[in-house]
């Protein structure tokens, strides 16, 4: 599993997939440019044009890499130099594109496979009870504000009763809001209600169907 059900996670992966292959592509084009650029005095090029996408300083920059590599070859011996000079031009192409994607996959891609894996052990444990019961589990140590947001969602007990000895303003005929804790009891108790909704919560939390 690649994409969340989600709509919205969705949408953000494939943008972040998107904006990968589009930085992959564009580093890719780049390196071919220099590559190009940068040809030993032996294969002179009859005409160097502007490399699209890129400002004015950016081309300005490359045109004086290859410039710095007609230098290099003219200053080498030959026939060495037009050897060495492709070499290097080969070399400076395959650096010019593995460092920036090289940077970019490091960051990436390990959380795309997280997520991947998270997703399909989330959706196995889903089919099953006691799988059900760990899902619960591991909503239950998410921060406090998103375990109060999913205890909001639970039905309020009908045999709790407000503690009027510890607040008197409390309406005894109103029952107190299921707070964090009941989560935890509920848990404990194996409440079918709370595991449900514990689980619901995780799987949501991944963007994947309850």
């Amino acid at each position: 599993m690649w994409y969340a059900h989600n709509p919205g996670r969705r949408a953000r992966q494939l943008l972040g997939d998107g904006a990968a292959l589009l930085w992959t592509a564009l580093w890719a084009a780049v390196a071919l440019a220099v590559h190009r650029l940068v040809q030993p005095a032996s294969q002179p090029a009859p005409h160097r044009p502007r490399i699209p996408l890129l400002g004015s300083s950016v081309d300005g920059a490359l045109r004086g890499v290859a410039h710095a590599g007609d230098r290099i070859v003219s200053a080498a011996p030959a026939p060495q130099g037009p050897a060495a000079a492709q070499a290097l031009a080969v070399l400076g192409a395959v650096a010019l594109f593995v460092i920036p994607v090289g940077l970019m996959l490091t960051v990436w891609l390990p959380r795309r496979i997280r997520w991947t894996r998270q997703a399909a052990a989330a959706q196995e444990l889903a089919a099953t009870e006691d799988g059900r019961e760990l899902l619960a589990l591991r909503a239950l140590l998410r921060p406090l504000d998103e375990l109060a947001a999913t205890a909001g969602l639970l039905p309020a007990a009908p045999d709790e009763t407000p503690d009027l000895d510890l607040d008197p303003d409390l309406d005894p005929d109103v029952a107190p809001a299921p707070g964090p804790g009941s989560l935890a009891k509920g848990w404990r108790e194996a409440d079918p209600v709370v595991l449900d909704a514990l689980a619901d919560a995780e799987l949501q939390r991944l963007g994947l169907r309850t």
